[in-house]
């Protein structure tokens, strides 16, 4: 089977996903478009190059739907015979996007793919194309559908974890993404994005607090207790699937919670013979990609056994990992990570996450592994494991290596 492996990576910044955010006026396919076009001039890409674009993003409706990774390739530099692919797996959209183009060049199908993704929050509200699981009476009642804040909250309930343990690791967050920020170690993968007459709009992640500090996050409200103790009254729900609970210790907020932003990723993959072909080198091999399912109701349990199910296709252990971006959807959700497999906080996230710089659905997954590569060329790791937890009830994870 042939090595797939990541040639480049890039993003763009994350703004604010509200109408006062930088890239607000900027649209899903335009900035899609950039992210495609950093990728096919830094690498010199001409042609057919790529077999495919495929293209992650979960809200796909209005302006980001009717296979939005088709209208990214038409609208930017690359030749129109490369197709596109749009996938939507929640949260891990990106991420999935990236193992699919890693498995077809494993496979032999294409030499080499674009694989990232997009999430225009400030334009496309999230949950605005509706779900099955949501508003289809039988089946929600089927799950215990409840939302995920409320799912967060029953994670922190059942694996004990304190309002305080969740807001000391947003504070450590905020911390560690400034401080990266500072010390220029996302200047490798981000682009500043630029209007159409080419003045700059956003060149750093804009949606972080970096003053953020345990009496800031001690003032906020509890955000999905309202929903769950009043109407329309969620923690019964989640005390029906697990009744051996006596009541949901809501712990979850705006500052430990993920925040709304928008933002765009891809990665270049490709084989050997690719890189050769075009006098690219290599930065990392895609050793393992996973996927599973879940309980659907507590469902942000899923970055656990899905690094369980990749570590044993692999066959690695936990301890050959020396790095992990486990994605900081709620903070009980990376907590229950580093206790179910005893993991140093100092070798998770440490660059900070989706809690300081926000999460942009369909990208994360793209971004979190950019973030991950470029960490390991600095400080020399050589393994590295990158997963997330996802609506409905799932996981993902990739395991990538320097080369």
């Amino acid at each position: 089977m042939t090595d797939a492996f990541i040639y480049d990576a890039i993003r763009s910044p994350r703004g604010k996903g509200r109408p006062d955010g930088s890239l607000h006026e900027v649209t899903a396919v335009a900035l899609s478009a950039r992210v495609l076009n950093a990728i096919k001039s830094r690498n010199g890409l001409t042609g057919h190059a790529v077999e495919d674009v495929i293209w992650g993003n979960v809200t796909q409706v209005g302006e980001q739907g009717g296979c939005l990774a088709r209208s990214a390739v038409l609208a930017s530099d690359l030749d129109e015979a490369i197709p596109g692919l749009a996938i939507n797996r929640f949260c891990a959209s990106g991420m999935e996007a990236v193992n699919i183009a890693a498995n077809q060049v494993k496979g032999g199908a294409g030499q080499a793919y674009i694989a990232g993704g997009v999430e225009m929050m400030s334009r496309v509200a999230i949950g605005s194309d509706g779900a099955a699981i949501a508003v289809d009476p039988a089946l929600s009642m089927k799950t215990y559908f409840v939302p995920q804040g409320i799912s967060a909250d029953i994670i922190a309930t059942e694996y004990g974890f304190s309002r305080n343990d969740a807001d000391l690791l947003a504070v450590e967050s905020q911390r560690r993404a400034a401080a990266a920020w500072k010390d220029g170690r996302f200047a490798k993968s981000v682009i500043p994005i630029h209007d159409q007459n080419g003045l700059p709009i956003l060149a750093h992640d804009e949606y972080m607090r970096p003053g953020t500090d345990m009496q800031a996050l001690g003032s906020l409200k509890p955000a999905f207790k309202d929903i769950g103790e009043g109407m329309p009254g969620f923690d019964k729900i989640a005390l029906m699937k697990y009744p051996h609970l006596e009541r949901i210790n809501h712990i979850h907020h705006a500052g430990n919670s993920s925040g709304i932003v928008d933002g765009a990723a891809a990665l270049l993959i490709g084989s050997a013979d690719f890189g050769r072909a075009h006098g690219l080198k290599p930065r990392a091999r895609i050793r393992a990609t996973a996927k599973i399912g879940t309980d659907p109701t507590i469902m942000l349990t899923g970055p656990v056994p899905v690094t369980e199910k990749i570590l044993r296709d692999a066959g690695m252990t936990i301890g050959d990992i020396d790095l992990f971006e486990v994605n900081e959807a709620f903070a009980s959700v990376v907590l229950r990570f580093q206790q179910a497999f005893d993991v140093d906080p100092g070798i998770v996230n440490v660059n900070g996450g989706s809690i300081a710089m926000g999460h942009p659905l369909g990208a994360t997954g793209a971004i979190i592994l950019g973030t991950l590569l470029d960490e390991m060329e600095r400080s020399g790791k050589g393994v590295g494991l990158a997963t997330l937890c996802i609506a409905s009830g799932m996981g993902a994870a990739t395991i990538i290596e320097i080369v």
